[in-house]
């Protein structure tokens, strides 16, 4: 929050709790009190409160019709209101917050909790009008800013990889080397025309960024299974399994919070089928041929190998060659014939890759 202080307008017809309210909030906010609903729509023609605090019952005009003159009236219309009141039934809270308030309070109410609530508000408010000044300047700025929210947003998702990796250990550089598999694989099949219609709309460096997010579902997966010393017994597999899953869940509900969709709609496609295979053996759902997404066919490829060139507590690392080998040999079952061959053509530059980042 920044310096100024913020303006609590607070509207009650109870002149004991106007001096109530006055005495909780004054250390902390300027406030405004109003007995009635007339009285604040004539103090809003002089002064626009960070927030409201609103009863509900009240005489000549309660809070219910008060707020929804504040909603029509587009000078208002954005002002935060909580109501503040004594109606403590869920059809009461329920119609309040359905004309728009963002908060329901009922009386009486701890004065330490209120100002917390008023105060995460407050703070929810200020980024939300830092967030409506940066759309306004969008446009002069269109180049800086699209730069600060890629970097924002790779920064987010570097760091969450990081702490998979982390938890993880055993795979520490996996992230990086995916990342740059698949710039290769990608920059090939523009080259070549592969699926040219389908990543046509592709941002390609979204699609990149996202990768980083292929096992965040491994965040949820038990230290014992991830580090374990050996092969996984067939439930603890199945425990591995559900990273994919469950990745995608912690997706989606980034996606259901935030108006900016596209990178994540790659995570989210990459992070649930990067372990479907193309003969529809693989996990979680089964998948087969091209309804596997293609961002999946993609990382199965560039997750496989760096699997098979890592050394992990079960296994020796394979030579470059032999992982080659594997995955050309998977072609048709586990992965996508024409990746593959995509994959043939730059083979020689994953391995310059792997050495770059081991030596």
């Amino acid at each position: 929050m920044d310096n100024e202080v913020k303006k609590i307008l607070l509207v009650d017809d109870n002149a004991t709790n106007l001096t109530a309210g006055k005495a909780i909030l004054k250390e902390m906010y300027k406030v405004y009190p109003a007995p009635s609903a007339e009285i604040m729509f004539d103090l809003l023609e002089n002064i626009i409160p960070d927030l409201i605090l609103l009863d509900i019952e009240m005489p000549d005009k309660n809070g219910y019709e008060a707020i929804k003159e504040l909603k029509a009236d587009a000078r208002w219309k954005d002002i935060p209101v909580i109501f503040v009141t004594a109606r403590s039934d869920e059809g009461s809270e329920l119609e309040g917050l359905s004309l728009g308030a963002i908060d329901y309070v009922t009386k009486p109410f701890s004065a330490p909790l209120l100002l917390k609530r008023i105060e995460n508000h407050l703070f929810i408010e200020s980024q939300r009008k830092q967030l409506i000044d940066f759309n306004e300047n969008l446009e002069e700025k269109v180049s800086q800013k699209t730069a600060q929210v890629t970097n924002l947003q790779n920064a987010v998702l570097s760091t969450v990889a990081d702490l998979v990796e982390f938890r993880d250990g055993v795979t520490g550089g996996h992230v990086v080397r995916t990342q740059k598999y698949l710039k290769l694989l990608l920059a090939q099949m523009v080259e070549d025309g592969i699926y040219a219609d389908e990543i046509e709309d592709w941002n390609l460096e979204y699609m990149l960024q996202s990768a980083q997010l292929h096992d965040v579902g491994k965040i949820a997966i038990s230290d014992l299974i991830l580090n374990k010393p050996g092969a996984l017994s067939d439930e603890e597999f199945d425990s591995m399994k559900t990273h994919t899953s469950i990745g995608v869940e912690a997706i989606r509900k980034i996606e259901n919070n935030t108006e900016e969709h596209s990178f994540l709609k790659h995570a989210r496609l990459i992070a649930g089928a990067h372990h479907e295979k193309w003969d529809g053996s693989g996990y979680p759902a089964g998948r087969s041929g091209t309804d596997i997404p293609l961002e999946g066919r993609l990382m199965a490829i560039a997750d496989v190998y760096d699997a098979l060139i890592s050394s992990r507590p079960y296994k020796r690392p394979f030579s470059t060659e032999d992982a080659r080998k594997i995955i050309i040999e998977g072609s048709g079952t586990h992965f996508d014939p024409a990746l593959v061959e995509v994959f043939v053509k730059v083979a020689d530059q994953f391995d310059k890759i792997v050495k770059g980042c081991y030596y």
